[in-house]
């Protein structure tokens, strides 16, 4: 993995996104400052560094089917919004999720991030 030191903001959302769609727990991680929170927009804390933010996201990464698809990206100076479909393996099976998730990047290091998540769409029947 890069030293995300030397990275623009898209570069490090897009490590992120990366390290993500490769279920790679750590590397993902490591695209957060240790401090780092994370949202549901607008300002409902879910998880304050990188012990919380790990324990929100063990489950989800064992989950077979996660990838994120980028849909579209917009930078605008340390922010990158992107607009994402989820696959996922929900409680009541699998599904996807449309996301909009708004990153701050500081030092290279993704600062906060804030989530806005679409209704929750299982796949019917017969569909993969």
């Amino acid at each position: 993995m890069a030293d995300t030191a030397y990275l623009s903001p898209e570069a490090v959302v897009q490590q992120q996104l990366d390290a993500y769609n490769a279920h790679d727990l750590e590397g993902w991680l490591a695209t957060y400052a240790p401090d780092a929170c994370q949202y549901q927009h607008p300002a409902t804390l879910l998880a304050r560094g990188h012990a919380e933010i790990r324990q929100r996201a063990i489950a989800r990464f064992a989950e077979p089917d996660l990838h994120a698809r980028l849909l579209r990206r917009q930078v605008i100076g340390q922010v990158v919004i992107d607009h994402e479909m989820v696959r996922r393996n929900f409680a009541e099976g699998p599904g996807q999720i449309e996301l909009l998730c708004l990153y701050t990047v500081e030092a290279g290091k993704i600062s906060s991030a804030s989530f806005i998540a679409g209704p929750e769409q299982l796949d019917q029947p017969g569909t993969d």
